[in-house]
């Protein structure tokens, strides 16, 4: 079976068919520039041209970089415009792409889901976190294989900043940090997490995860097992057609 799925970004829209069997993209997605302000007009274009540049006309799953309550309505845009807030993602975007049939969910929840079925998290129980390295840090905290949606760890204050102020991609990029000095931060990052949840699986996702052997191995004292996501930046598509198949079932 065949859902679309899309995945809006602080950089990028990308979207494509989902295979659910497989767990991956049935085609090559297709990827547009977040525009800049991101507001809700500009951004459901922008799903709009990524979903019409297929021609599909079923469900669509679409991740948003913020908290999502009732699979509709934004609650946070740390990384898009502000009026976002208190918006029906829903029904902007399915009035946006014709009346089909639209479900959205937070980003990191969305790649947590397809990680969790198809990737490094696969049949793993007890307490797992998957933290997405990109504009932000986003991040899907699971207990025995259950999502708790909307946990938004990339906020936490370490040392007195937003941690996704210090260790997200992006600041990496603007800063010019070298991949010792970024993962010296990630470390801490991670260890204050650790010491939060004590989880047993640490999963790294976003776009740097195809990078993983750059950084993984400078990370050091922390108990869990750090895994590089599987599904890589294609992990938000997946779960957001996960999300939408479910809802239509």
């Amino acid at each position: 079976m065949q859902i679309f799925g899309v995945d809006i970004g602080g950089s990028g829209i990308k979207g494509a068919p989902v295979d659910l069997d497989r767990g991956d993209l049935a085609q090559e997605r297709y990827k547009v520039l977040t525009p800049h302000p991101a507001t809700p007009d500009a951004v459901a274009d922008g799903v709009k041209e990524v979903v019409g540049h297929f021609g599909w006309s079923g469900p669509v799953g679409i991740t948003f970089p913020g908290v999502v309550t009732g699979g509709a309505t934004i609650r946070t845009a740390a990384n898009v415009d502000k009026g976002w807030i208190d918006t029906d993602a829903r029904a902007l975007l399915g009035e946006r792409l014709g009346g089909l049939p639209v479900t959205v969910l937070n980003d990191a929840d969305a790649a947590g889901v397809a990680e969790m079925q198809f990737g490094a998290g696969r049949d793993r129980q007890g307490t797992v976190i998957l933290l997405t390295f990109g504009t932000g840090i986003g991040s899907a905290l699971f207990i025995d294989g259950d999502l708790v949606p909307n946990t938004e760890l990339g906020h936490l204050e370490l040392g007195g900043h937003e941690a996704e102020k210090r260790a997200s991609t992006k600041v990496k990029e603007d800063q010019d940090l070298s991949w010792e000095r970024w993962a010296h931060r990630v470390q801490k990052y991670l260890a204050h997490v650790e010491m939060l949840f004590s989880p047993e699986l640490f999963i790294i996702g976003g776009g740097v995860s195809r990078k993983a052997d750059k950084f993984l191995h400078l990370i050091e004292g922390i108990k869990a097992e750090l895994v590089p996501a599987q599904l890589q930046n294609n992990a938000g598509i997946v779960g957001a057609a996960m999300r939408a198949a479910k809802a239509g079932g």
